[in-house]
């Protein structure tokens, strides 16, 4: 928030003056990852809190390595699947993944609570990630299941 000052010739001493506290508010925008276009040829966008919800999503399918230049970036989620842990140890590392993923790489998402259903016979995990958007407070649900396609 910035905070500036307000000061006019007219005062008795030009050294008192009014503080004004402002702060702007930018819009979220990014492309709609289905890549749908309008009847104009340009793309759709999704904005607020679709556009933040549609990166959390992103962060979360992806795994170490596979963005270029970036081997740590994504919550590594499918890659632990597998693993010879126990059902709590599995969801207690999970959500620490999956929260420290969100804290790093989307500065526009504060998270509130990760709870982690693990479907083991089914070789998924289910995961409702309930985080809040900063610029307008907007309490969102992210309800995605991860599963190993091999």
């Amino acid at each position: 928030m910035a905070v500036t000052r307000n000061l006019s010739f007219e005062d008795a001493n030009i050294n008192v003056g009014s503080t004004v506290a402002t702060s702007r508010n930018v819009p979220y925008s990014d492309l709609d990852l289905t890549f749908a276009n309008k009847t104009t040829g340009d793309v759709y966008k999704k904005v607020d809190a679709a556009a933040v919800k549609q990166s959390v999503k992103t962060i979360l399918q992806t795994d170490f390595g596979e963005k270029p230049f970036q081997p740590y970036f994504g919550a590594n989620i499918r890659a632990l699947l597998f693993e010879n842990v126990t059902e709590t140890t599995m969801s207690i590392t999970l959500a620490r993944n999956i929260r420290f993923a969100i804290e790093k790489y989307e500065p526009r998402a504060v998270v509130e609570d990760v709870e982690i259903l693990d479907l083991s016979d089914r070789n998924s995990v289910y995961a409702r990630i309930t985080f809040r958007v900063i610029n307008t407070q907007e309490l969102v649900v992210l309800d995605t299941a991860i599963s190993r396609i091999r």
